[in-house]
């Protein structure tokens, strides 16, 4: 497929991007318009285009890209990430039942706000910091994923560098989330999640068509295939996939990355009620997955089509390249664009919604507008668009870097990373929900630093020495060594009850 007509694409999508955004911020543009959209949001359209947020990139290329892939030593992928996106489901239950209805007792705008009425002011700011560093790193690994097949398949051709490419793409987002915030991004997500479902649907359809196949025969071949297989209930010790450490790794993941999130809890908490936010997660988590089973069913024929073409994944260099390659230089125009389209929906909306949640986030707990007498003062706002500006240079800077030094899939990466960055924000939030116990206020933020680098040097010189191969639940040992650090330091006096806060 020809650069300039995947760049034309790019162009009109972004285009349509910057009408939604002008209309939306049309009539006000504040910082209650930006950071929870009035409260005034619909729960059927936050919950559609919360897909686009949570599946993201990632999901669209890493997933069906790793179902080839196997661990040294071992069988092949196959389905076996079904198994985490179960324990993802049980997560999102959780969070609907467990971790909303406090946040709606609190009035919170940042979900952070209650470490401070709970365990004490350090507690509070380790916490904001724990997410702008774990989000800011999670979303530029998202969006390095886009740009780099944008740069392969597009830019390349024109010899344009790597750091312009992904300035654009930021420049471009930054353009359409200023002044409408979450307003804005819950309309653009819900677009971004029907482009999104639309890609994944139709890209099986062109696969199978490729393949000589209808849409129900390719169904049936990737189900009788050795593909198919989901779940691994051998091996405990010695495969990350096992069924056991993958359904517990999804359900403090999810928890973590989504309950304890600001971006994902941003948008549930722009709705009016508890009711209201729990429908939105239930039917969030219904769609969730079930578009994971079609994403692996991509994966799937994506082997069945590269084997029959002569397709070397070894020959790509890394399984992330698979689909693009695939979509944009062996089927035709179509599907091209059809791939483009996802791709592009897919890691916008997450990127979006991940620099909205961060201005958020810092403007609430660190420059505390929350405690301004008129939040909506105009300085304020001016104040809101820095912090913005400076969240999309962070980025692209975090961009760079892991462009530098990634040598492995996305997904494996964002996952890992999320492991040492949420498990302190995990324990956290443990100790303050299933004890009554206080903390030592001024010792929490060298908990916070001191639990990544433990979970880190066990896996970097102990468990190589032993039969045991750490997967996704690797957040559950970093947040549990949070936790006990918090326990053992605690002076065991019981905090004074909790009060509204915003």
């Amino acid at each position: 497929m020809s650069p300039i007509i995947l760049l034309t694409f790019i162009v009109v999508y972004f285009g349509i991007l910057l009408a939604v955004s002008h209309f939306t911020s049309k009539k006000s543009s504040d910082n209650s318009t930006f950071f929870v959209a009035n409260r005034n949001a619909k729960w059927y359209m936050v919950a559609f285009g919360m897909i686009g947020t949570a599946l993201s990139g990632v999901t669209f290329i890493s997933v069906p890209g790793d179902v080839g892939n196997a661990p040294a030593g071992l069988e092949p992928n196959n389905f076996s990430y079904f198994q985490f996106v179960l324990g993802n489901a049980i997560g999102f239950i959780i969070i609907a039942y467990v971790l909303l209805p406090l946040y709606y007792r609190m009035n919170l705008t940042s979900i952070y706000t209650y470490l401070e009425e709970r365990l004490g002011h350090k507690s509070y700011k380790s916490g904001a910091m724990i997410f702008l560093i774990s989000r800011t790193i999670g979303s530029a690994f998202r969006l390095y994923l886009v740009a780099i097949v944008l740069q392969r398949y597009i830019f390349d051709a024109w010899g344009v560098p790597f750091i312009l490419t992904v300035a654009v793409c930021l420049v471009l987002i930054w353009l359409y989330t200023n002044k409408g915030g979450l307003k804005t991004i819950i309309i653009t997500d819900t677009l971004q999640t029907t482009f999104l479902l639309l890609a994944v649907l139709l890209s099986i359809y062109f696969m199978a068509d490729g393949l000589g196949l209808t849409v129900f025969e390719a169904f049936e071949k990737v189900k009788e295939s050795s593909y198919s297989k989901i779940f691994i209930w051998e091996n405990l010790l010695g495969d990350p996939r096992n069924i056991w450490k993958h359904v517990i790794g999804g359900i403090f993941v999810t928890i973590a990355m989504t309950g304890l999130d600001q971006d994902l809890m941003q948008k549930n908490l722009s709705m009016k009620t508890i009711k209201e936010a729990q429908t939105n997660m239930m039917t969030f988590t219904g769609i969730f997955v079930i578009i994971n089973i079609f994403f692996l069913c991509v994966g799937a024929l994506l082997y069945f089509y590269a084997d029959a073409n002569g397709i070397s994944v070894a020959d790509l260099g890394k399984s992330d390249y698979l689909y693009p390659e695939i979509a944009l230089r062996h089927l035709s125009i179509l599907p091209g664009i059809i791939f483009m389209m996802g791709l592009t929906a897919a890691t916008f909306a997450t990127t979006d919604s991940a620099l909205t949640a961060l201005t958020t986030s810092y403007c609430v707990d660190f420059l505390n507008f929350n405690k301004k007498e008129n939040p909506n003062d105009p300085k304020l706002v001016k104040q809101r668009n820095i912090v913005h500006l400076a969240f999309s240079v962070v980025m692209l800077l975090v961009i760079l870097l892991f462009h530098v030094i990634n040598d492995e899939s996305v997904v494996s990466a964002i996952f890992k990373i999320a492991g040492y960055t949420y498990g302190p924000l995990l324990g956290l939030f443990s100790f303050g929900i299933l004890t009554k116990r206080r903390v030592n206020d001024n010792l929490v933020p060298f908990i916070c630093v001191i639990s990544p680098i433990l979970i880190f040097l066990l896996t970097q010189y102990v468990l190589p020495h032993t039969a045991y191969k750490i997967g996704f639940e690797l957040i559950v040992y970093n947040g549990l060594i949070t936790f006990i650090l918090l326990w053992l330091t605690s002076p065991g006096k019981v905090r004074k009850p909790m009060t509204a806060v915003k």
